[in-house]
Order: C-alpha cells, then structure tokens, then sequence
C-alpha cells in the first residue's frame, strides 16, 4: 500500500503533468509513479532500473527524455551533489536542506529553523532579500578516521 506522500506526491505528478498539457503515455505513468515512491534522489539509470522491473519496454532514453521533460516543465528538481551524477526528487511542498554522506552517498533531508533565519539575516545584512536557495552540507561520520 502507498503511504500518504507517495500517494500525494503521485497525484501532484500526474495532475500537474495534465495541467501543463503533457500526454500522459503509460510509460510516463510508471516513470512519475518511480519518481513519486522514491524515497531516496535516484538518477536516471536508478530510475531506469525501477521502471524497467515495472515495465520492461521502458528503455533508458525514455527514461531521460520523461526526466528532462519534468524537470524542463517544473514538475520535479534535479540535484547535483557533487558525486557526477544528476538526482531527481519531486518538487517539495515543503521546503527542505540536504545533507550528503560523502563515505556512503546517503542523502538526508532535514529543516532547520535556525539555519533558515541566519540565512535571511546575512542576506539582509548585505542589503537584500532572501527569495530562495539551496543548501547541501556535505559531509563524514563523526568516527570516520580519514
């Protein structure tokens, strides 16, 4: 059974795909359906691995061009955490930070209010407004030994 937020997140898919005028082809149906159960940010060749055990007539460009057609259309973001690949996650309704585990390449979301102020006072401090961003702390386990 699909929790809550996928289920939520499937329907934010779907819906605004349609809203946009997009073809929802059976293929982009499996694709945003991977999209909105992952639970973590997939690339496209994970991406591609998932929807290939769904369906396995979904080939790998597919899996691009449907990306790259979300992403082009505001439907999901892509993420570049610095380990060369392109991850995917779907728009966040709310919003959320990342950090990486640079040993495991774990990403964890989290919300900090705190980080969140500090942020719109040096903005403001420099003279202006904070109206988005995006920050990734990128990082070791506290035992790690290197």
């Amino acid at each position: 059974m699909a929790s809550a937020k996928t289920e939520t997140s499937l329907n934010s898919i779907e819906e605004a795909c349609i809203a946009k005028g997009m073809r929802m082809t059976d293929q982009r149906r499996v694709i945003a359906r991977v999209i909105a159960s992952a639970e973590d940010h997939p690339d496209v060749e994970e991406l591609h691995r998932r929807a290939n055990a769904i369906d396995t007539n979904i080939s790998l460009s597919t899996v691009y061009r449907t990306v790259k057609l979300f992403e082009d259309s505001g439907i999901i973001t892509r993420h570049a955490f610095g380990d060369g690949r392109a991850r995917y996650e779907t728009i966040p309704e709310e919003h959320h930070d990342h950090l990486i585990d640079l040993r495991t390449g774990r990403v964890v979301e989290f919300q900090s209010e705190e980080i969140e102020r500090l942020q719109a006072e040096v903005a403001r401090k420099l003279g202006y407004k904070l109206v988005d961003h995006r920050l990734e702390l990128y990082c070791v386990p506290l035992d790690d030994e290197h």
